[in-house]
């Protein structure tokens, strides 16, 4: 029994890993976007999510896996601060190709800076990280919960309150999970949250407040 919260909350660090974020990111756009009866070739939105989660998920997933088997890393949840930089600045390089990419197979000033907002929050991981090691995985879920307010926002639609309630549980959950492997503290896994909402969610609040 004692081992089962131990593997839940590895279970749960793994699948809301802030690398697979993106991914889900671009799933809820593509789901709302088809509820909102947008004309775009199915073609399209299939494209854009396995080209998300090749660049943002699988590449630097197979770096990670790598500099492990060659014992660069101690984890693959690189869980020292200090072996973060080399993974967070090739991250962040896939990151930009990543938003260059949804630019030219989507178009859409929504998903552009969602794009430069998800790779600026990362490098702002990394920079903490020099200090402080703010966790990335609620830094990730808040981006995703940002992205749902900010999506909210810039179409003028009614809150999602079961979307919020669903992912405000995951991250107590998580937030839970990361201090139970004694991965942060609770101000790391707070801030970290509260940085991927405010990173996601303030730039396309203030482009579509400029707009009216």
């Amino acid at each position: 029994m004692k081992r089962l919260p131990y593997i839940l909350s590895m279970t749960l660090s793994g699948v809301l890993h802030p690398l697979f974020m993106p991914t889900y990111g671009i799933l809820i756009y593509c789901i709302a976007f088809s509820h909102l009866q947008v004309t775009l070739p199915t073609a399209y939105w299939l494209v854009a999510c396995i080209g998300t989660f090749f660049m943002t998920a699988l590449i630097p997933l197979s770096l990670m896996i790598f500099r492990r088997l060659r014992g660069d890393i101690s984890d693959i949840s690189i869980s020292k601060a200090s072996e973060r930089t080399p993974i967070y600045l090739y991250t962040i390089i896939c990151y930009a190709f990543w938003g260059y990419f949804l630019y030219k197979v989507i178009y859409s000033p929504f998903l552009c800076v969602i794009g430069v907002s998800a790779t600026i929050s990362l490098a702002l991981v990394l920079l903490i990280n020099h200090r402080w090691k703010i966790s990335a995985h609620l830094t990730g879920l808040g981006g995703l919960l940002g992205g749902i307010l900010a999506y909210t926002y810039n179409y003028t639609l009614p809150l999602p309150i079961v979307a919020i309630s669903i992912v405000l549980a995951l991250a107590l959950a998580l937030m839970y999970a990361r201090l139970y492997l004694d991965a942060h503290t609770p101000m790391q896994v707070i801030a970290g949250f509260l940085l991927g909402i405010i990173m996601t969610f303030t730039p396309t609040y203030i482009i579509a407040t400029l707009h009216v």
